[in-house]
């Protein structure tokens, strides 16, 4: 077997479908295996998917595992000489396997690989490529100079924003939403650690994989990252994993060389995370006030794809209050369009051509999120609902 993807699932089966279409036709010609794990779903996510992905691989945790320890139970009966882990709340391009697969092979040394993420709006997902989080990187960080100075070499590391966007570069830590490792690495150095129940785990991964002699690489293939639509960010519980698993990581791989400031970090670490927590009720707050106060103005969508689809479209939008329009492609839509919406067949469009248009349409200037009309199941999917 030459790849095995690997795919946690937890109550998203919806964008969960979308992804594994984008694989299926990502894998068109290539020697794929898809695994899916799904961590105590109650959405019926497994019985729904089996029906349109048969010869997907399914385990079905009795219990929500953790991110770590579900991925770890697939790679171990996975047969690839490579593994991709991917997050369910994503896309690929047609092209993105391919291509990644033709580095690696082409590259011996390199041992995992991350690639060019957009978000939901088409902007550049800075996270795409990430420095090693040291005291000093992190506290750059928190001290707003990462985002003062975003490509400074040192002070922007964070997000090795000095490296070009559209070329390959060695980085020191893949996003784990896209990462591609090779066996062999993975084998040397280990499963992903257990202790990180959500969170730091791709940090920890590609960390190991450098300290053993293996590189990280940055391409410019791209991918689609609803960016946490299978948690929570205002929760609690998101709150502690998030900040626990940088607790971990630093305690791991860094007290001994920072005793002096261990202490120190951990105090900072954990103000980090309630003043997180708060500030994100705060928000919540103000955002329900604001809701009750200020008639927020309907939403609005613009769908591009056949007439035949827009027809089944129609009263799925009147439904969900959203104001709609058939248009032919992004500049026939309002730059202020809330959605800019495509359809999605078996044999349709593209996932590489709305990736490209969402791009595009950022950089003119549009603020809309992308969205897709699934018209084999007829789901209308936006990056914070789902409407059937």
């Amino acid at each position: 077997m030459r790849l095995s993807i690997v795919i946690v699932n937890y109550n998203v089966r919806h964008y969960l479908w979308q992804c594994l279409d984008s694989v299926r036709r990502a894998s068109a010609g290539l020697d794929v295996e898809v695994w899916v794990v799904d961590n105590a779903s109650t959405d019926d996510s497994i019985a729904y998917l089996r029906q349109y992905f048969p010869d997907v691989h399914y385990i079905e945790n009795t219990e929500n595992v953790g991110f770590s320890k579900a991925n770890n139970a697939a790679i171990r009966q996975a047969t690839g000489d490579f593994v991709l882990l991917l997050n369910p709340d994503t896309f690929v391009a047609e092209d993105t396997l391919r291509q990644c697969l033709s580095f690696m092979e082409a590259h011996p040394r390199c041992g995992a690989i991350g690639i060019h993420m957009l978000n939901r709006d088409g902007s550049f997902a800075r996270e795409s490529r990430r420095g090693l989080p040291t005291p000093a990187t992190s506290l750059y960080k928190v001290m707003g100079l990462c985002a003062l100075f975003p490509r400074h070499p040192r002070f922007g590391r964070y997000y090795m924003g000095h490296l070009p966007e559209y070329e390959e570069g060695q980085i020191e830590v893949i996003s784990g939403a896209f990462m591609m490792l090779r066996r062999t690495a993975l084998d040397e150095q280990g499963l992903l650690d257990e202790d990180y129940f959500m969170y730091g785990e791709d940090i920890d991964m590609s960390y190991r994989i450098g300290k053993g002699g293996w590189e990280c690489w940055y391409i410019p293939q791209k991918m689609l990252h609803y960016k946490g639509e299978s948690t929570q960010d205002t929760s609690l519980r998101y709150i502690h994993s998030f900040y626990n698993a940088m607790l971990i990581f630093f305690h791991k791989h860094f007290a001994r060389r920072y005793r002096m400031t261990a202490a120190l970090v951990r105090v900072a670490v954990v103000t980090m995370g309630f003043m997180s927590y708060l500030r994100n009720h705060l928000r919540r707050m103000l955002n329900r006030l604001y809701g009750v106060v200020c008639r927020p103005p309907a939403e609005t969508l613009c769908f591009i794809g056949t007439e035949e689809a827009w027809q089944q479209l129609q009263p799925i939008c009147e439904q969900a209050g959203l104001v709609a329009r058939h248009v032919k492609d992004y500049h026939d839509a309002a730059k202020n369009t809330t959605y800019l919406t495509f359809e999605v067949t078996e044999k349709g469009r593209p996932y590489d051509t709305m990736l490209t248009q969402m791009e595009a349409a950022h950089r003119e200037g549009w603020q809309s999120s992308l969205g897709t009309f699934n018209t084999i199941n007829h789901t209308l999917i936006l990056p914070n609902d789902i409407f059937c």
